[in-house]
C-alpha cells in the first residue's frame, strides 16, 4: 500500500509537470529576447564623448587656476628653501604663514571643483542614462522584443546581442 502511495504522488507530479511545461512551453517558444550591454553603451555612446567634452571645457579653467596656484605654492615653498636661512624672523613667519595659507586655500579650491565636477558629471550621466533607455525602449518596441535584459547577464548569445544596434541609434541621434 505504501508503494502504491508513492506510485500515485509519482504520477501526480509528473502529470502536473507535463500540464505546465504543456502550457508554458509555447510561450517560452515564441517569446523574443535581447540582450544589451548598457555599461559599454554608457561609455562609447557619442553623447558621453560630447559630455565629456562639455566638462573638460566647462572645468577647465578652473583646472588652470588650481594649477596656477600650486605653481605659486612651489615658488614660496622654493623661496623658504632658498632663502629662509636668511630671512629675519618677522619675514620667515609672514612667509611660512602665506605657505599655510596658500595650502589651504588650494586643498578647499580642489575639493570644490571635485564636488562640482562629480555633481556635474552626475548630471550629465543622469542625462544620458534617460537617452539610452530611451534608445533601448523604441528599438525593443521598433523590432518586438518582449524583454530586454541587460546588467547581471552571465551569457548571450551575439546573436540577441543589440548593444551594437543601440549605439548606432544614439549616433543617429546626435547629428
Amino acid at each position: 500500500m505504501d508503494t502504491a502511495r508513492k506510485t500515485m504522488r509519482y504520477l501526480n507530479k509528473l502529470i502536473l509537470f507535463g500540464l505546465i511545461w504543456a502550457v508554458t512551453g509555447p510561450v517560452y517558444a515564441e517569446a523574443n529576447i535581447a540582450f544589451v550591454n548598457v555599461a559599454k553603451v554608457l561609455e562609447e555612446a557619442p553623447q558621453a564623448k560630447a559630455a565629456n567634452k562639455r566638462l573638460e571645457k566647462e572645468f577647465e579653467p578652473r583646472n588652470r587656476s588650481l594649477i596656477a596656484l600650486r605653481k605659486e605654492l612651489r615658488k614660496q615653498e622654493d623661496k623658504l628653501a632658498r632663502d629662509g636661512v636668511t630671512m629675519s624672523d618677522n619675514q620667515l613667519r609672514r612667509l611660512e604663514r602665506d605657505i599655510r595659507d596658500r595650502k589651504r586655500e588650494i586643498k578647499r579650491a580642489q575639493e570644490d571643483y571635485r564636488e562640482d565636477l562629480n555633481l556635474r558629471r552626475n548630471e550629465e550621466l543622469r542625462k544620458l542614462q534617460k537617452r539610452v533607455y530611451k534608445a533601448i525602449v523604441d528599438l525593443a518596441k521598433k523590432r518586438g522584443y518582449h524583454a530586454v535584459i541587460g546588467d547581471g547577464v552571465i551569457y548571450a548569445s551575439d546573436s540577441i546581442n543589440i548593444t551594437k544596434d543601440i549605439l548606432k541609434e544614439l549616433a543617429k541621434a546626435i547629428k
